[in-house]
């Protein structure tokens, strides 16, 4: 069993979508927005790679 990767999230990166910008063409599924500012965690249903939102770096009004 292969483990998830684990994304560290930069709050000026918000809103966060998978796969990213830099996720590889091949290697894509359809976009979805996560929510990561109410928890600081999120996880992909598709790929299920988690994000983690760097503490202190969510952006005012979020």
């Amino acid at each position: 069993m292969t483990q998830a990767q684990v994304v560290l999230v930069d709050g000026k990166e918000l809103p966060l979508h998978c796969p990213t910008n830099q996720t590889p063409g091949w290697n894509s599924h359809p976009r979805v927005f996560l929510d990561i500012v109410k928890t600081g965690e999120a996880k992909c249903p598709y790929c299920g790679t988690d994000y983690q939102l760097i503490p202190g770096t969510a952006p005012h009004g979020h």
